[in-house]
């Protein structure tokens, strides 16, 4: 149950912080979550991980969506030398997990001590 509570907190939180903070208060929320909700430190990784591999997800292809993958395109021509715009919005995807998913991690470390 913590779990579900602490994705969709997650998610929901970064979603706001992120209306009017830069891309990488996902970590701030990521950390205060992981650090208000007990978990164990891999549980607290997968929340953050999950959380925002979902959203930025289905947020990246939801607005890639909306052009027809128009931007997308020339952009993953730029970036990964080929032209694929969902291994583009994998791997804006993954780096946002990554990022929340180890802020949740120092979370769950410093409730620990």
């Amino acid at each position: 149950m913590k779990f579900i509570i602490s994705l969709v907190l997650i998610a929901l939180l970064s979603v706001a912080a992120c209306l009017y903070l830069p891309w990488w208060s996902i970590a701030i929320v990521a950390f205060i979550v992981a650090a208000l909700i007990p978990q164990n430190p891999g549980k607290s990784f997968l929340t953050g991980f999950i959380a925002i591999l979902l959203l930025w997800g289905s947020l990246s292809w939801y607005i890639s969506s909306n052009n027809n993958h128009l931007l997308a395109h020339k952009v993953s021509m730029i970036i990964l030398k080929t032209d694929s715009p969902l291994l583009l919005i994998v791997a804006t995807a993954m780096t946002g997990a990554l990022v929340a998913g180890f802020a949740a991690l120092s979370g769950s470390y410093l409730r620990r001590n």
